[in-house]
């Protein structure tokens, strides 16, 4: 075996640094726009999740005035927690007082919430009835719900103001 041939059996270390430089380039390159496709997503995991509980607690605001659902006269007639929307509530026009009526077949979770652990109603921020809508506060009643996240949007909003 000469010389020459032994040459070419293999890469020499320069040709592996460069080929490894040029990879972790393209990747670094790859890297912001997948970020910015994970976020995309779970923005429109949240936009979906909050018209789903909203359009909830109408519906339970609808049962509660159409007489589906009993209150008592100094309650405002929203849901008193998130839990009785996928849980149910005893159906009022039943004759037998068997059949609930469900609003939702399952919380969804708040997308930005950090801890997974966390029951998927406690990841949303509550505003009761009678809260401002500046300053929501948790009360008695369920109104609307919002994000808890601190981070701002693709938008440049704020998750909580949504």
């Amino acid at each position: 075996m000469t010389l020459a041939n032994c040459a070419h059996r293999g890469f020499s270390l320069i040709e592996l640094l460069i080929t490894m430089t040029i990879l972790g380039l393209l990747a670094s390159l790859a890297a912001p726009p997948l970020e910015m496709a994970v976020k995309r997503h779970k923005e429109q995991e949240l936009h979906t999740a909050l018209r789903e509980i909203r359009e909830a607690i109408d519906a339970y605001k609808r049962a509660v005035d159409e007489g589906k659902v009993t209150r008592m006269a100094d309650e405002s007639g929203y849901p008193p927690n998130l839990s009785v929307l996928y849980l149910g509530v005893p159906d009022a026009k039943d004759p037998n007082k068997k059949k609930k009526i469900l609003f939702l077949r399952r919380m969804p979770r708040d997308p930005f919430y950090p801890d997974a652990t966390v029951d998927a109603s406690g990841t949303w921020g509550k505003r009761s009835y009678d809260s401002d809508y500046d300053k929501p506060q948790a009360g008695k009643d369920v109104f609307d719900v919002y994000s808890l996240s601190p981070e701002t949007a693709l938008n440049g909003s704020l998750y909580r103001e949504w």
